[in-house]
């Protein structure tokens, strides 16, 4: 066994051993009433803006789960919205690339200030581009420049013509590379999923392996998070699981559903449960080193754009650190694709966390997108300030 085989498998034997201990607290108490009660009203409330359906999870710190759910899992038969059901986790799985990363980072197997071209020689080229001036790490917290230009759809018959569509990883990168950069590597931020689409490509360079598998076996079987799973180019999602639903405009909801994620590489589904076990141990140091998760939570200001859906939010290597209005920061990223919003935090020592997860994405106008980004975020807010004196 090589020093980094002995590495991993230590940290794997450390992690099962911490969560098993982890899972068996927290189905030990029922949930406090007045935090429970909090999370039935802010899933209510976000049901009220008229999303269709909404599911919700709280953990407190000795354990105690508060749910909450709220609408219709679908809309044609009024099934109920299940607790614990599947969603796609979206843009939430950046955390996952970027924890993989880190890991070989602490590895030795690569390092945070390795260009791209030093691994994907001659991808990331045109109009400006250029991979050997873009670091890893710019990469990992949206500074490298990269133009974003992901396939996406504005109205029911792009949707509909374009929901089984397969990219190539490849073939998203040669979309950015059509554009000039936005600003110099490392001179400014900006969101970029084809910068995390490079990762990807990255940690299969570095490991052999494709980044979903370098996922399952460092992240998520040594969590026992065995209700998030990989969807690949499926266009179907694990039962139970809520329709999703988009609304276009006056009179054009959709049921969304039934589509591939662009980014097929690195897209799963998961839980509620699942998604406050990975940011729990995240925070806990449970899947990092202490260097490595000091690194993850080095952050820069997002653009002032991005600050209307993150009011003081700054960017770290694929977390996200967002004030609370009872003192201090926590630390989510949120994910949004095919109708399904989720939103989720966890305090920094990990020890209290929510997730909440919304089956329409209410994207006709801006102040439906920014009401409904607010109620979400409240939710979360008053999960996490839950106990913290002053707060109702």
């Amino acid at each position: 066994m090589t020093p980094t085989s002995r590495t991993r498998l230590a940290l794997v034997l450390a992690t099962a051993m911490l969560l098993a201990a982890d899972a068996t607290t927290a189905v030990a108490r029922p949930a406090d009433s007045d935090a429970a009660d909090r999370l039935r009203r802010d899933t209510e409330a976000i049901h009220a803006l008229g999303v269709s359906g909404v599911q919700a999870r709280a953990v407190a710190p000795d354990g105690r789960q508060s749910v909450a759910t709220s609408g219709t899992a679908d809309l044609r038969t009024g099934r109920p919205v299940s607790s614990d059901g599947y969603f796609r986790m979206a843009s939430t799985a950046k955390t996952l690339v970027a924890t993989v990363i880190l890991q070989l980072e602490a590895e030795g197997g690569l390092s945070l200030d390795d260009t791209v071209a030093h691994w994907l020689p001659g991808v990331v080229r045109g109009n400006g581009n250029d991979g050997s001036r873009i670091t890893v790490r710019q990469l990992l917290q949206h500074t490298s420049g990269i133009h974003d230009d992901l396939p996406g759809y504005t109205t029911p018959q792009e949707y509909y013509r374009q929901r089984h569509d397969v990219h190539r990883p490849e073939q998203l990168v040669a979309r950015a590379m059509a554009h000039a950069p936005d600003f110099p590597p490392g001179e400014g931020w900006a969101y970029s999923n084809t910068g995390y689409v490079l990762l990807g490509m990255i940690i299969q360079k570095a490991t052999g392996r494709p980044a979903h598998q370098e996922i399952e076996e460092r992240v998520l079987r040594p969590l026992g998070l065995d209700r998030t799973r990989w969807t690949g180019t499926s266009s179907a999602l694990p039962r139970p699981h809520a329709e999703a639903y988009q609304l276009f405009g006056p009179g054009s909801l959709v049921n969304v559903t039934d589509q591939v994620a662009v980014d097929h590489e690195t897209s799963f589904a998961t839980t509620t449960r699942d998604e406050n076990r990975l940011l729990r141990a995240l925070l806990a140091g449970r899947l990092l080193p202490p260097r490595q998760l000091a690194e993850m939570k080095r952050t820069v200001p997002v653009s002032a754009d991005v600050q209307q859906w993150w009011p003081g939010g700054r960017y770290g290597l694929g977390l996200v650190e967002r004030p609370l209005t009872c003192g201090g920061s926590y630390w989510s990223h949120e994910g949004g694709d095919g109708g399904y919003i989720t939103l989720n935090g966890v305090t920094d020592d990990g020890r209290r966390s929510a997730v909440v997860s919304m089956s329409e994405a209410r994207g006709d106008t801006p102040e439906h997108i920014l009401a409904q980004e607010n109620a979400a975020s409240a939710l979360i807010d008053h999960a996490l300030c839950a106990g913290s004196p002053g707060t109702p």
